[in-house]
């Protein structure tokens, strides 16, 4: 089994940008610009490798080389973004990959193409590449045009993936790390599956009605170094048994004192007699039903608060207790047809980040992940 952390070190360590391997400091999907880049070098990646594994690190500063981190990103079923626009889309897949050294929530992002014989190219529009354009990898560039490639990389592709190989030492570090350093204070655990796989997870834990919650919830795959769940707000249920783990989010909606806990999405990993695993999600979500006038009162004042917000307005106590469910509220609203809301969101994003309540971005991030989610389970794009 490949630990994926030795992987990217040993890209990083061996390997300048080539036609097999590119960095980035980060992506961003919220636009077309940025979804427009990471379809081009999915294409160029897949059309210079057709034999061979190809990969983009995220996370990575580029001059120096250094393992800056990246928020950890849901994948949400990104291919879906590859099928809607590449005519023979490869298959890709996006972890997150856990290094000692960065703060919670931050990874590596990991996305691995997979070989493809066929040539992948734009079948429609997007930003400014146009439909029917393909692009090849040449070097460190990527050209926009189709070319046969001049070397397989597929004998330096190996020998990297077989010096990645996962050891009893890197697992056991790992958990210790896990248990003892990273969340000593929320009560971490962990399992084995098929007498392979260990599971560690911590989450500080809540009891409502019954039944308990976690938040703040860690979950990580040791064997490969990944991260496999994290949220620093929602709320989860886990279970497993001797053949999968199966996590419940919940999501939180609602205005002041009447905020509802909604479940939103299952996710499984199941692991198998032979060393292998499979991880489903599934949204489960349902919008409540809410009266509109209630919804327009929501809205309208929570763009007056951005507004206030925006303006370096002072804002009383009840105000700044109201901020926590601003970002959740205003999805709300958008999920019952005031497509405004996700637009204030985006055009604030800085707002958020550069506040002194920190919580606001953190919030608008997993709003986002959350929409993110929920539009790529409904249609492909």
């Amino acid at each position: 089994m490949i630990n994926k952390r030795l992987l990217i070190k040993n890209l990083l360590a061996h390997h300048a940008e080539n036609s097999f391997f590119d960095k980035k400091q980060k992506l961003n999907l919220h636009s077309l610009e940025g979804k427009a880049k990471f379809l081009k070098h999915i294409c160029s990646l897949s059309n210079s490798n057709p034999n061979n594994l190809s990969f983009i690190l995220v996370g990575i500063e580029d001059e120096k080389n250094l393992i800056v981190g990246t928020d950890f990103y849901d994948d949400s079923n990104i291919q879906n973004l590859v099928n809607a626009y590449l005519q023979n889309p490869p298959q890709i897949q996006y972890e997150n990959v856990v290094f000692p050294h960065l703060e919670d929530g931050n990874v590596v992002g990991l996305v691995t193409i997979f070989p493809n014989e066929k040539e992948s190219y734009f079948k429609k529009k997007i930003y400014t590449i146009e439909e029917g354009t393909a692009f090849s990898r040449v070097g460190s560039i990527s050209y926009p045009k189709f070319l046969q490639p001049k070397i397989d990389n597929s004998p330096t592709v190996d020998s990297i993936l077989k010096a990645s190989v996962n050891n009893l030492k890197s697992t056991i570090d790992s958990v210790l790390l896990f248990m003892t350093k990273k969340h000593p204070d929320m009560k971490p655990k962990y399992q084995v599956f098929k007498e392979y796989f260990t599971l560690c997870w911590a989450g500080i834990e809540k009891v409502k009605n019954g039944k308990t919650y976690l938040s703040r919830v860690d979950i990580e795959l040791i064997n490969e170094q990944l991260k496999i769940f994290y949220s620093a707000l929602d709320e989860v249920t886990i279970t497993y048994n001797e053949n999968e783990f199966v996590i419940t989010e919940y999501v939180k909606l609602g205005f002041r004192k009447s905020n509802m806990y909604i479940p939103f999405g299952i996710q499984k990993i199941v692991f198998n007699d032979e060393m292998t695993y499979k991880i489903t999600s599934e949204i489960v979500f349902k919008t409540p039903e809410i009266d509109k006038r209630h919804l327009y009162h929501i809205y309208n004042y929570y763009t007056a608060l951005l507004s206030k917000l925006k303006n370096n307005k002072r804002l009383n106590p009840v105000e700044q207790n109201d901020l926590k469910n601003l970002c959740y509220s205003l999805m709300l609203c958008y999920l019952h047809g005031f497509n405004k809301a996700k637009e204030l969101l985006i055009e604030h994003k800085e707002v958020f980040k550069n506040s002194k309540y920190p919580f606001l971005y953190t919030s608008f991030k997993e709003v986002m992940r959350i929409l993110r989610k929920l539009k790529y389970e409904t249609q492909n794009e």
